[in-house]
């Protein structure tokens, strides 16, 4: 596996692989479980798969929340090598950024809702670094998973929208024993926390009424942002202490 820090480096990796189908992988690092389910199915559908590492300060409301983001870098290097990554991206942010951020994307009217409502211009962040990672790797398909179902529907839309010649391909959500959805941010839970925390998909499969499931959690301990229905899904933002956790399920 290779690695890969310079857009120089990954376009010439690029060439090599010529008109072979690749895949890829974006990811914000802390690499769990659920990324290698992307990077192994990216494995399975293609000759080559490229996984980039980039944590976006773009996409963070809260420097706080950024500061804390992990970044074990080597850990994430033999997990992606262990799940058929061929190469991992961890480009700068001066390269990814020569313009300081003036130029952006934006999308607007889902990204106005639910986790735009809460976190305004995320979103922004979040299509803006997609399509410069899309145009660096030049993917046959790129792989981003259900959990976080807004952002999968608005990166589908962006690239219908602006022509961008790649398949997206979305990936069940993988959890826990309990059900609770993977995420990098679970490690800060507290023991007390991770106990509670199952109670979201819990409660979002088993309460079809938002409200309801809202008084609900909110009686668990939960700090709820939302409970709404949309896209066929049910969708749920909610604190454990200093921890936010999304999820969803389908109607």
């Amino acid at each position: 596996m290779k690695v890969l820090t310079t857009l120089a480096e990954l376009r010439a990796f690029r060439r090599q692989a010529g008109d072979d189908s690749v895949g890829f992988v974006p990811t914000m690092g802390a690499l769990h479980e659920g990324h290698a389910s992307l990077i192994r199915r990216a494995r399975l559908e293609n000759r080559v798969v490229i996984v980039s590492i980039y944590v976006n300060p773009t996409q963070f409301n809260s420097a706080e929340d950024l500061a804390k983001y992990p970044r074990p870098l080597q850990a994430d290097l033999e997990a992606a090598r262990e799940a058929g990554a061929d190469a991992v991206w961890t480009p700068e942010y001066t390269e990814l950024y020569p313009d300081g951020y003036r130029y952006r994307v934006s999308e607007s009217e889902v990204a106005k809702i639910l986790e735009g409502e809460f976190r305004p211009g995320h979103f922004d962040g979040m299509l803006s670094v997609v399509l410069k990672l899309l145009n660096g790797a030049r993917p046959t398909r790129a792989y981003f998973g259900e959990k976080d179902w807004q952002q999968l529907a608005l990166v589908r839309g962006m690239v219908e929208a602006l022509l961008v010649p790649v398949e997206i391909v979305p990936v069940p959500t993988l959890r826990e024993a309990d059900g609770l959805a993977m995420s990098s941010r679970n490690v800060r839970l507290s023991p007390e926390e991770r106990r509670i925390a199952p109670l979201l998909h819990q409660v979002l499969n088993q309460v079809d009424d938002p409200d309801q499931a809202t008084r609900i959690l909110s009686e668990k301990g939960f700090r709820v942002e939302y409970v709404r229905e949309w896209d066929g899904r049910r969708l749920a933002a909610a604190w454990l202490g200093n921890v936010r956790l999304i999820d969803n399920v389908e109607i």
